[in-house]
């Protein structure tokens, strides 16, 4: 009998994927946030995590063979991104604000720690399950 990981660690590996993603365009507003007419932008897990549960992904996978990888993940291509609105507008056309990028980027670390946990205490598990104890 084989260990399907897909099924012991379900979306979650999935969500630790996309909060690092997250992190680097999050990042990547901090790192602009002097460059004239630079557009914050930002991923939206609600989205993405509603387009992984439902079945239509954009596109269709088929396997002829139960030993065929199917293809699954979010889509964080450039369709997926987002442009924020400002609170208080800059004069140059900058939307960053330092304040709310940061507040973000705190809450997606503390999200990616979290799954991160999960993700440990799920592997710490299968090793005891595997381990028989």
């Amino acid at each position: 009998m084989s260990i399907s990981f897909d099924k012991a660690l379900g979306i979650h590996e999935t969500a630790l994927h996309f909060r690092s993603e997250r992190a680097a365009v999050l990042a990547n507003n901090l790192a602009n946030i002097d460059t004239p007419n630079y557009k914050a932008k930002d991923l939206d897990f609600k989205q993405a995590l509603q387009q992984k549960m439902s079945s239509s992904s954009g596109f269709d996978l088929s396997t002829t063979q139960d030993r065929h990888i199917g293809g699954e993940g979010f889509n964080t291509a450039e369709g997926d991104v987002l442009y924020r609105t400002p609170q208080q507008p800059s004069i140059d056309g900058n939307t960053v604000e330092d304040q709310i990028e940061h507040a973000e980027y705190m809450k997606n670390a503390l999200a990616f720690q979290a799954s991160f946990q999960f993700l440990n205490s799920k592997f710490t598990g299968l090793r005891s399950a595997i381990r028989g104890e």
